[in-house]
């Protein structure tokens, strides 16, 4: 993009300020740090010319947006046309409470609904299981049965809406659940667009909701592609998520390498069970994570869209531009919220929005003030879409596209997020690909010490976390909390003895045994699991038949 001899001027010029300036400037005021680096170890440079970016070819790893490589995003105009998707992550207690809490985020301005499921949900048990007890409806929504999942849309037409799940092991039972609960209302389903997270990778890496071992689990999740390939086609059959391996502590880089290099191992998953790569890849979608150093998270997305876009045309040879293109979902990071002065985190979730906007985020969930301490409020929530709506109507941010491309700095640093991470999956490949490094505990290991070296510079102070190690005042106990009554567990108890006198158990019986020997042989799951659901059989009684045939994933340890 620069004339070879323009290139030599500006390496002289910088050369000759910094020897004739900036020594003399730092003799009389030091600078505040003797290396500034990023968590990954990339180092940010005093200034940025365009001698830090003398290599860039604008057509290969830029292009126009809507346009392979995708580095300025994936669709032609952006934000000028119609706005990212305000997707607020919700749900708690029964789902009669999350069915008001969604239709207040509606009324508030959200665009899409993104679920919030319970622990004993995320693992496969019914709120009656034994285990459940304590956990029924404090992290988010308990869902049983179809009976409740009718419940929780209830008044919502899910032809007009588009719906988040977070849920990976049991995803299965949960997409046949809102798919039964469409047709109850009369829409069918290749009207249904939304996202099942269904990324039970990560799950072994950085969350642990998981359930099967890995090839069943990975069976599951090609059956989902193939069925929504032919029923669903407007449903994303994964969201590939980095955001719970930051979460754990990983650094940006290793955010896009492990997240991407799950990304191939379900494509390779998918290829092997029989998929043409251009059927199933333009539905797959991603889930990143949105921290405070604005410019490394803008250039973590852009590096992120052009990786994925060569891996998808260079490694599986996808033809189609949209099997090339990485559509994500961003979250703001949980883990940069802290419980001291709360009303700070309100600015750091300003920041992390800026970042997914002027990144080319498709969707967003900006967190609460107050989720440091527990389940947001209402008027949390209400202030967390609202910073959206601000950043979407006021900043101008979203009136061009790509505005921060061509910075010296922000291109810099998207080539070299882009060729660490590609480091990182190359060694992932060396260790015979995700899967097999998973078990060898590889990315386990590597997060844990990204996060151990964070938290001693936390600790020494190098990293300053504003209420936390500096800028310290005494506080008042919190008070206004949201509280889940600890009263849902039995009523849901309840509701599922309610349930099993009622339904028609015979049916249940016939539609358990179908899904087993289906587990047990080679067909798609999906049908069998659709037709139990809409028997009514509850989400752990079809867990437990899968659980009995496939058994369940036990965690490597890590030497």
């Amino acid at each position: 993009m620069f004339e070879k001899t323009k290139i030599e001027e500006v390496k002289e010029a910088t050369k000759k300020w910094e020897e004739e300036k900036v020594a003399k400037s730092i003799a009389r005021f030091p600078e505040r740090k003797e290396k500034f680096e990023f968590t990954s170890g990339i180092e940010a440079k005093r200034i940025y010319t365009p001698a830090d970016i003398e290599d860039i070819d604008y057509g290969e790893d830029l292009g126009m947006p809507g346009q392979y490589p995708f580095t300025r995003g994936v669709q032609d105009t952006m934000y000028r046309g119609k706005f990212w998707t305000m997707r607020m992550y919700a749900g708690f207690s029964t789902a009669e409470e999350s069915n008001k809490r969604y239709k207040y985020l509606i009324e508030n301005g959200s665009s899409g609904l993104s679920v919030a499921f319970d622990l004993p949900t995320q693992m496969g048990y019914d709120s009656s299981d034994e285990i459940s007890q304590g956990e029924v409806g404090k992290v988010g929504v308990a869902i049983d049965s179809l009976k409740d999942m009718e419940i929780l849309f209830d008044g919502i037409p899910l032809d007009k809406v588009s719906t988040s799940m977070t849920i990976n092991a049991p995803a299965s039972v949960l997409l046949a659940m809102y798919i039964a609960v469409a047709e109850k209302q009369g829409v069918s389903a290749d009207k249904l667009r939304g996202t099942i997270q269904n990324d039970i990778l990560k799950e072994y890496v950085a969350r642990g909701t998981y359930i099967f071992p890995t090839a069943p689990s990975m069976r599951l999740i090609t059956n989902i592609f193939e069925y929504c390939s032919k029923e669903v086609p407007l449903w994303n059959t994964i969201s590939i998520s980095g955001y719970h391996i930051r979460e754990a502590g990983s650094t940006a880089v290793q955010e896009v390498a492990f997240t991407l290099a799950n990304g191939i191992a379900y494509v390779e998953a998918a290829i092997k069970a029989g998929l043409d790569v251009d059927d199933f890849a333009p539905r797959l979608s991603f889930f990143f994570n949105a921290h405070n150093n604005l410019f490394e998270e803008v250039s973590k997305y852009r590096a992120a869209r052009r990786l994925w876009a060569r891996i998808m045309k260079d490694r599986f040879g996808a033809k189609k531009e949209k099997s090339m293109m990485l559509k994500f979902h961003t979250q703001t990071g949980g883990s940069t919220l802290t419980a001291q002065q709360v009303e700070n985190n309100i600015v750091r979730v300003a920041i992390q929005t800026m970042a997914a906007v002027l990144g080319g985020t498709q969707s967003l969930h900006t967190n609460s003030k107050d989720e440091a301490l527990a389940l947001p409020n209402e008027g949390a929530v209400r202030t967390a879409l609202r910073t959206q709506q601000i950043v979407a109507h006021e900043s101008g941010v979203a009136d061009t596209i790509d505005p921060l491309a061509g910075s010296f700095y922000v291109e810099a640093l998207t080539s070299q997020i882009e060729e660490q991470a590609m480091e990182l999956i190359k060694r992932i490949d060396d260790l015979g690909g995700s899967p097999s490094a998973i078990d060898k505990g590889f990315m386990q290991q590597e997060i844990m010490d990204a996060a151990y070296e964070y938290q001693k510079k936390v600790e020494s102070g190098e990293e300053v976390v504003v209420g936390v190690n500096k800028f310290n005042i005494e506080e008042p106990a919190p008070t206004g909390l949201l509280r889940v009554d600890m009263s849902v567990g039995e009523l849901q108890k309840s509701k599922i003895a309610a349930l099993k006198e009622e339904r028609d158990n015979q049916k249940v019986t016939q539609t358990l045994a179908d899904l087993k020997k289906a587990c047990q042989g080679e067909e798609n799951l999906m049908p069998f699991i659709v037709d139990a659901v809409k028997a009514y059989a509850t989400l752990g009684e079809i867990s437990q038949v899968m659980r009995d045939i496939f058994g369940e994933y036990k965690q490597s340890v890590m030497l």
